[in-house]
């Protein structure tokens, strides 16, 4: 597998957590900074199918960029505007995002990780 690569915000405690985990853990990693290198359209639709979750859960819900939109605007989006949106604003995605070969992990969970990675 290839090393796993986090796309993560520096602001956000449990993107911080995930990088402390991961560092305690001894995994090589690289990290990504989601704010300035949000995910791309084609990396969202690759990412999303990986993941195995609904469209909806890739969004960060408490965060201010869903708030200025409303969760009734988001939910009128087509799946194609939502990807758009996210691949507009990185603090739109609820983070932090784990690629680890076809793996693909959105939040925090580390038993989820240890399964994934070890």
């Amino acid at each position: 597998m290839s090393q796993p690569r986090v796309l993560a915000y520096a602001n956000c405690d449990t993107c911080r957590k995930a990088l402390a985990w991961l560092k305690a853990e001894g995994i090589a990693h690289s990290v990504r900074p989601i704010v300035e290198a949000p995910p791309t359209v084609e990396e969202l639709r690759g990412w999303v199918a990986a993941s195995g979750l609904p469209l909806a859960k890739w969004f960060n819900t408490s965060g201010q960029s869903y708030r200025a939109l409303g969760k009734a605007a988001v939910d009128a989006m087509t799946d194609a505007e939502k990807i758009a949106a996210l691949a507009a604003d990185g603090k739109l995605v609820k983070r932090p995002v784990l690629v680890a070969g076809e793996t693909v992990l959105v939040g925090f969970n580390a038993d989820a990780y240890r399964a994934a990675l070890k």
